[in-house]
């Protein structure tokens, strides 16, 4: 029977499925051949990930002999920092001998939402500890320190003029400005669909509001959410007709098999809908294995590691 090997790779606060890639991938991002670890001449060829994912922001690296790794200098809108390569995990040097606590930034998002009919009884296990309360109060975290650079996040002040009040599908949402436009492109895209597709205009008919930016962190967890940097924006229909939309809600009403919930008994959006918002950079919550099915996020990047 068909297995999904599961990886424990935390980010934004999700253990994720890396699933096997798929070349026929049907977003608009290419996908970008990672070769093996970089050797001391040439920086990581993850690196150039970053820069297409972000291309108004330059990085410029250059390998520290004593620390075995390259120092990466960062420069986006007059803001500019340093941060070792660390696996991806874009560290202040303060933060190097700490590497281990944190996660790195590139994981495999999945192309396919991981069934649960398919789990081996190892793989619920694993679920299950990393889902547990201490795992997630103690686990790895997020290395936010890139994030805060680009989004200027580090601070609610600063961060918050760079929120601003848009319309997505009709509902009143605010977001940072750098996904504003990503987001206005998602919602032309769904909305052109809607006209020929009925699932489509149902989802858009049956929306009732959306919430984007929040300065707060992830619930039950010591992350710091990506609503607190308004490059996140859950969707909410106005009834899931008695089905599931977030994991730890259906852990509360069953502890011990809450991961085996069949995906027909999960609302989720329009699978279109889902490959409209890939197509733009944003990740659908619905992958992670704990799963967030009205949550989507922009992390390019991720689209075009995968």
């Amino acid at each position: 029977m068909k297995r999904f090997l599961l990886a424990a790779v935390l980010v934004s606060g999700v253990f994720l499925s890396c699933g096997e890639k798929n070349k026929d991938r049907a977003v608009a991002f290419s996908s970008v051949d990672v070769h093996e670890e970089a050797t001391l001449a040439f920086e990581p060829s993850e690196l150039e990930i970053f820069r297409k994912a972000y291309p108004d922001v330059v990085f410029e690296s250059s390998f520290v002999s004593e620390k075995e790794d390259f120092l990466v200098h960062v420069k986006v809108e007059g803001r500019e920092a340093d941060f070792y390569w660390s696996k991806s995990r874009f560290l202040p040097g303060q933060e190097l001998p700490n590497a281990k606590d944190f996660a790195p930034l590139l994981y495999a998002y999945p192309v396919h939402t991981p069934d649960p009919e398919f789990f081996s009884e190892q793989d619920v296990i694993s679920i299950k500890e990393y889902a547990s309360e201490e795992n997630r109060k103690n686990g790895v975290r997020t290395p936010m320190f890139l994030y805060n650079l680009i989004y200027e996040s580090d601070k609610r002040g600063p961060l918050e003029t760079h929120i601003v009040k848009t319309e997505f599908l009709g509902k009143r949402v605010n977001v940072h400005e750098r996904i504003s436009q990503a987001l206005l492109r998602v919602e032309k895209k769904i909305l052109e669909l809607a006209e020929t597709d009925p699932e489509v205009k149902s989802f858009v008919t049956e929306l009732d509001h959306a919430e984007g930016y929040a300065w707060r962190s992830i619930r039950d967890n010591e992350n710091w959410s990506f609503h607190a940097l308004g490059t996140a924006v859950d969707l909410i229909p106005r009834g899931v007709k008695n089905k599931n939309v977030y994991w730890a809600w259906r852990r509360d009403k069953d502890p011990e098999n809450w991961m085996l919930l069949p995906l027909e008994r999960r609302w989720m959006p329009p699978e279109k809908v889902t490959l409209i918002f890939e197509s733009e950079g944003f990740i659908w919550g619905g992958k992670w294995l704990i799963w967030d099915t009205i949550h989507y996020e922009y992390h390019p990047e991720l689209l075009l590691y995968s």
